[in-house]
């Protein structure tokens, strides 16, 4: 029987852009370029490895976002990955990862899947709780924060590096795992599978086919929110020390009343 393998990826504002708030305070992506998260593609390199070592393997990528989220999908599918899963649905704007996690979720189960390998978080929010929220929902277990991972008999090992020791942890099938960035480097899309990737097949549901009321995800039904935002103020020249014997204590006299000392 074919290992199913789902890896959950994302769609994330380039974080070299000038990336701000819209007036609702969520993220404005229609001004900044966006693109595969670059901890997603830790994800599906670690499933593309999976894939290699197993006798029949099938790797789905699975993304929740706008129209233009496919270009996180196609990045993936061009990397290897056999097919794709978009969610799209104009009431998900605003959902946060609680949201996230059930849409994701029941797209999963729809789906069918043996495994499920996540980024250790997307480089937007970068809070990482999907993972353990996933597994949670699809009530498996999870191996999250790996380095190595690999998949044999039915049983899913890894190791998870600590600052001062690492763990080795396995966990049997169906389950739910992350990857950091210490797992691989992730592979550069070929020409050949740049132009596979545009004959892969890349399914589109909404909130109807997952059977998912618009008042449980949304800003609406958002578990966290951003109530106020700053913009940041512009960068000032800074203040010039001009040592003329006195330089040391000038500089104290700053530090100090900055509170840096």
């Amino acid at each position: 029987m074919s290992l199913r393998i789902v890896v959950t990826v994302k769609y994330v504002p380039d974080a070299t852009g000038d990336r701000h708030f819209a007036d609702d305070l969520t993220v404005d992506r229609d001004d900044v370029d966006g693109l595969l998260s670059e901890l997603d593609e830790y994800a599906v390199e670690q499933a593309l490895q999976i894939a290699d070592d197993a006798d029949d393997a099938e790797i789905t990528v699975l993304t929740v976002g706008p129209e233009d989220a496919k270009d996180a999908l196609r990045k993936a599918l061009s990397m290897g990955a056999d097919k794709a899963i978009h969610v799209e649905d104009d009431d998900l704007h605003g959902t946060d990862a609680i949201g996230t996690s059930l849409v994701l979720a029941k797209a999963i189960e729809k789906a069918g899947y043996d495994l499920v390998i996540s980024g250790m978080a997307s480089t937007d929010g970068t809070a990482g709780i999907v993972p353990a929220l996933l597994a949670e929902r699809l009530g498996v277990p999870q191996v999250t924060l790996l380095s190595e991972v690999s998949v044999e008999d039915g049983v899913v090992k890894g190791r998870r590096d600590g600052d001062t020791a690492s763990e080795q942890l396995e966990a049997s099938l169906p389950a739910v795992v992350s990857v950091t960035d210490q797992s691989g480097e992730a592979r550069y899309p070929s020409f050949k599978g740049i132009m596979a990737a545009k004959k892969k097949p890349v399914e589109s549901w909404d909130l109807e086919d997952l059977e998912i009321e618009a008042d449980e995800v949304g800003l609406e039904g958002a578990w966290t929110k951003v109530d106020s935002a700053t913009q940041r103020p512009a960068r000032t020249a800074g203040t010039i020390v001009k040592d003329e014997g006195e330089g040391g204590k000038q500089l104290a006299e700053f530090l100090a009343g900055q509170k840096f000392i």
